[in-house]
């Protein structure tokens, strides 16, 4: 693994969100101020605030992408194409990996009620599974960049 995907890891161990991890570690590349970057991440960790969505991981992942390739041009359809064509690599080679982009199947718990958040907190699911989650994603965004 690279030393983005170790950071990411460390962050999210270290108390981030899935998404602010992944995002973050990316920020100073594009000139982003990181605290800002974590902000605008904060509310896509655990499945999109515990609602049972896309995983947190994959979320940083993706606004890291259209940060790094998006277009902010009006009608620029070619620019979008571009940077959806990157995301779409990006769920490829996650979903080949892990099975799932979505958070629930992911951790193995539905995270939308009390319940099920305690139950994976209790069952170490955030620091068995999530790390990885959060080492890939930061790594597979790093690998389509250079790539791209």
């Amino acid at each position: 693994m690279s030393e983005r995907s170790e950071q990411a890891a460390r962050a999210f161990d270290g108390g981030l969100n899935c998404a602010q991890a992944v995002a973050s570690v990316f920020a100073r590349d594009y000139g982003l101020d990181e605290e800002m970057v974590r902000k605008l991440a904060c509310g896509f960790g655990g499945g999109l605030a515990h609602t049972d969505r896309s995983c947190g991981a994959v979320s940083g992942a993706v606004l890291v992408l259209g940060i790094a390739r998006g277009t902010a041009v009006p009608g620029d359809r070619e620019g979008k194409e571009r940077c959806y064509a990157l995301v779409r690599e990006f769920i490829r080679r996650f979903s080949a990996r892990h099975g799932s982009v979505n958070c629930t199947e992911l951790v193995g718990f539905d995270l939308s009620g009390p319940r099920g958040l305690e139950a994976a907190r209790a069952a170490g699911v955030f620091s068995e599974r999530c790390t990885g989650y959060v080492r890939d994603a930061a790594g597979i965004v790093e690998e389509i960049l250079k790539e791209s």
